[in-house]
């Protein structure tokens, strides 16, 4: 290869994942049989990207979830699951139901008057939504006309306007014409800045639709079958009901159904719910049990001072495969039944922290050089000596980090910030291409801070003792050489 450019990028998203042979391949059984999985390891080796390509090769989603209200106890919405054929023919429905668009001026000139689109006194054509013509300043209809001739307008001014104004150029005008012959009843309705002709069809399938009962579709037929639920909170993930300050007020409040709203199991339905650092949940992963053992979980107002804790919605789907992630050091803190459920359907993965140095396994990170350097798309191609130097570098992190001899390091995100620091460095200089000299560099600029503070300061204690103050030498118990209990205290000299 001359440069990254001639390395060929998978487009199965699973073999974009580099050197998880394991892992891998449990997730492609997981997309197939509908499977959990835990993947355990250090960060930056990939687990984010095993969950995402996982959902990738899952079906696209063939059911939508719906609230509808229920008139009889409008605090227990119900739950309405409409397969994709349905959706398809609701949609082709409501296109037949919507009528032809034209223009204010080719439209009757009595309805064009009553639509608010047309100046009685002079004929000016405007916007429905200016009161007055902006020609002449008179009122475009005779009912605002009446309005501003009110004797009481400065009382009632607000809701003269509010009934008269706006609403007084009527939403819609019916009338009849003659089609082929036949007279037919026809509507005109406002349309924004155009107007919209209903004729006798597609009333009828209007009017059906109206029948239908008043839902809120709150998981679309069209949605991103992966959720990230990491560091989300107890309304986020498990669903809420809004807060109304009007109640359940016919006129003014917010009907209970509107206000449901759903949690990251909810949205995950035939999907795949992801969550990192699985033990930052604490209890939680008790109801993420619970949704994966019912696959259905009821959406409740959270608040209890909220108008929305009297609200309940039961049995709505959550069908969903669930990917978790931890280190090693936080595999005790999930919880025995969530693990036990993930055990007896799925899967439990340690990743890999290191590959073989073979090269098949070379390739594969020159691969992975590639995909950094497309997905960054602000750098620079790496030619063939960049790439010979970060496999050096992949060598050295394997042996340092995790004591593997003759291996090539798998902890991928701290190596693709070395190739983004090089690629920067690259285009600070106005170079065309990342080289060998941009990695060196890269190295020398990418040190840690523990790194830095030692080669500075020679040790750790050093640099901490430097950055204290003299008040803070005489009282901080929080450093061994500040108490009676230890005489070493050549940290400070």
């Amino acid at each position: 290869m001359e440069t990254t450019r001639d390395v060929i990028i998978p487009t199965d998203p699973l073999k974009r994942v580099i050197g998880q042979h394991e892992a891998i391949d449990l997730a492609s059984i997981a997309a197939s049989q509908h499977r959990h999985l835990l993947l355990v390891g250090p960060p930056g080796t990939g687990k984010s990207m095993i969950a995402q390509a996982l959902a990738l090769h899952l079906p696209h989603p063939s059911e939508e979830i719906r609230i509808v209200d229920n008139p009889e106890n409008p605090e227990r919405p119900l739950v309405q699951v409409l397969p994709s054929e349905e959706i398809y023919r609701e949609a082709e429905e409501r296109e037949s139901a919507e009528g032809e668009l034209i223009d204010p001026k080719t439209a009757p000139v009595n309805v064009a008057e009553r639509l608010g689109y047309k100046c009685m006194t002079c004929g000016t054509y405007s916007s429905p939504k200016e009161r007055f013509c902006p020609k002449c300043a008179k009122p475009k209809s005779s009912q605002i006309s009446q309005s501003t001739n009110n004797p009481f307008g400065d009382l009632l001014g607000g809701i003269m306007e509010v009934t008269m104004g706006q609403i007084s150029a009527n939403e819609r005008v019916t009338t009849t014409r003659k089609r082929y012959g036949k007279e037919e009843v026809v509507v005109y309705e406002l349309a924004g800045e155009m107007i919209e002709i209903l004729d006798q069809k597609a009333l009828e399938k209007k009017r059906e639709m109206e029948k239908m009962g008043p839902s809120k579709t709150i998981v679309p037929l069209e949605r991103t079958p992966f959720v990230l639920a990491t560091g989300a909170s107890v309304t986020e993930i498990l669903g809420d009901v809004r807060h109304d300050p009007y109640g359940a007020h016919p006129q003014l409040g917010t009907p209970p159904f509107e206000r449901v709203v759903p949690g990251s199991i909810h949205e995950a339905h035939q999907g795949v719910l992801f969550i990192d650092e699985l033990p930052h949940l604490g209890h939680l992963q008790r109801y993420i049990l619970t949704a994966m053992q019912e696959r259905r979980f009821p959406i409740t107002g959270r608040n209890p001072q909220s108008a929305g804790a009297s609200v309940r919605v039961d049995n709505v789907p959550c069908n969903f495969i669930f990917v978790g992630a931890c280190n090693i050091l936080d595999l005790e803190y999930v919880l025995s039944p969530l693990r036990s459920r993930i055990i007896g359907s799925g899967y439990e993965v340690l990743v890999d922290v290191a590959m073989p140095d073979n090269d098949i396994n070379q390739a594969k990170l020159a691969q992975f050089i590639a995909q950094e350097i497309i997905m960054d798309g602000r750098i620079p191609q790496a030619d063939g000596s960049a790439v010979k130097a970060i496999i050096e570098e992949a060598k050295r992190r394997a042996f340092v980090l995790d004591r593997r001899e003759r291996a090539l390091t798998l902890r991928l995100r701290e190596l693709g910030g070395l190739i983004r620091t090089a690629g920067d460095l690259a285009v600070r200089r106005k170079a065309e291409i990342i080289t060998e000299k941009h990695i060196e560099m890269a190295l020398r600029r990418s040190k840690t801070i523990e790194e830095q503070v030692k080669e500075k300061y020679g040790t750790y204690q050093r640099g901490v003792a430097s950055d204290m103050t003299g008040a803070q030498k005489q009282s901080s118990p929080y450093h061994y050489w500040n108490t009676d209990f230890y005489d070493d205290k050549t940290g400070y000299e």
